[in-house]
């Protein structure tokens, strides 16, 4: 049990399952890195990473009006599911993402480039393929705590570089997103476990096994 002040707490409606509630934080973080990205309506998008994280940004970039929408992963199987929400899917074990989107935009590169991944070289390719003077969002967490990018590619660009922590004061917002059916939750959950096997779904999860997009354990 956990002591928590009533003003941040936020009440659950009766009509969403327990699957949903758990991944209103998820979609938080995704509304606050779309936040800071400041998305108009037909500007390109760039997201490296389709976790659950990057597919909801998927989503919620979608509904701000972005398009296109390219997203970049090494896992074919999440990539499949970014394709079902609209995107451009890129195996960036397969091929040079930032050839493919210079491609794509025809040498101009996205307007904004939201890097979701571990932010290791995945860094250096938001900034590689953002447009001069765009906007790159920064959201995944480096194990060992360090951020590795060339200057150059961000100075010379003018890029605009912004971190995103966690959610902000999304909640609200998340909750009138899933009521109203504007983004589909329920479609990232690739597996259900029982509590008894949380010790398997961490490391089926850990491991990347059995085409995991986002494992629940049901309490």
């Amino acid at each position: 049990w956990m002591l928590i002040p009533a003003r941040c707490c936020f009440p659950i409606p009766k009509a969403m399952s327990d699957i949903e509630a758990a991944l209103l934080e998820p979609l938080g973080v995704a509304l606050h890195a779309v936040d800071l990205a400041k998305l108009r309506p037909a500007q390109s998008v760039a997201i490296l990473g389709a976790g659950s994280i990057g597919l909801l940004i998927l989503q919620v970039a979608a509904l701000a009006g972005a398009e296109p929408v390219f997203v970049t992963d090494k896992f074919p199987w999440r990539l499949k599911v970014a394709r079902k929400y609209g995107a451009v899917a890129i195996n960036c074990d397969k091929e040079d993402p930032i050839a493919r989107i210079d491609k794509e935009t025809a040498g101009r590169g996205v307007d904004v480039a939201i890097e979701a991944a571990w932010a290791d070289h995945s860094v250096q390719q938001a900034a590689e393929m953002t447009r001069p003077g765009g906007r790159v969002v920064l959201v995944g967490i480096p194990s060992d705590d360090r951020l590795a990018m060339k200057a150059s590619a961000a100075r010379r660009k003018g890029l605009t570089l912004k971190f995103c922590r966690r959610m902000k004061h999304t909640y609200p917002r998340a909750l009138r997103l899933v009521e109203r059916g504007r983004v589909n939750l329920r479609g990232l959950v690739s597996h259900r476990f029982p509590l008894r096997r949380a010790d398997e779904a961490f490391a089926l999860n850990a491991a990347y096994r059995g085409q995991v997009v986002k494992t629940i354990i049901e309490c």
